[in-house]
């Protein structure tokens, strides 16, 4: 069931969740069709609609998807840790090495996949008509009380992911949400610039621009 927690709230407070995803309880399936149901009123190019969601729950078929995100996530946190200060920084990438460490135990994993392939031409119509409703499950799971983070580093295996969930040769996966309920809801709006540093009117203008 829905939370009492204003929209804005939702939209503000909709974090990227790792530590927190509460390994040992089950997520009912029902759940996730709720929230995907109200993903599939966002918007896609030409109202087509060819989004596909795989959702994994069984442990046997988490496993080897697990395993691959693994074999990508395992050599970039190695590197991006070498050089990870102290502070925000180190906080992010410890945060991520836990996923890494934990990623098969968690509840469900969902895979927003979107039929064809993207062309050079048209990287951001093609994904436009994808990540909209992926994000807009990200919404609908924080305002149940659940939570996911965003993932791209098993697509480094994405033809590997694809012949275990016999996925077709002509459908793209988009990303890979870990799927739990937190432990604890209280979360909050995140450190962000000033909004007076990345919007301008009318054109594209610096602060320093502005100020002039």
């Amino acid at each position: 069931m829905p939370t009492d927690l204003p929209f804005d709230e939702v939209l503000s407070t909709t974090r990227a969740v790792r530590r927190r995803l509460d390994l040992d309880r089950p997520v009912d399936p029902a759940v996730i069709d709720e929230c995907l149901q109200l993903a599939l009123q966002a918007p896609s190019g030409s109202n087509s609609q060819r989004w596909h969601f795989i959702v994994l729950t069984d442990p046997e078929v988490r496993r080897p998807i697990a395993e691959l995100y693994r074999r990508s996530a395992g050599p970039y946190l190695d590197q991006r840790g070498a050089g990870a200060a102290t502070g925000p920084q180190r906080r992010v990438h410890d945060s991520a090495r836990y996923l890494h460490d934990v990623i098969d135990r968690v509840p469900a994993l969902v895979i927003p996949c979107l039929q064809g392939r993207p062309s050079g031409d048209n990287q951001a119509g093609f994904f436009g008509s994808i990540l909209p409703a992926a994000w807009s499950f990200c919404l609908a799971l924080r305002s149940r009380g659940l939570g996911s983070v965003w993932t791209t580093l098993h697509l480094a295996y994405e033809r590997e992911a694809a012949e275990v969930l016999g996925i077709p040769d002509d459908v793209t996966q988009a990303a890979l949400l870990p799927v739990a309920y937190t432990i604890g809801t209280d979360f909050k709006p995140a450190a962000r610039k000033p909004l007076d540093e990345v919007r301008s009117f009318n054109g594209w203008a610096t602060v320093a621009d502005q100020d002039r």
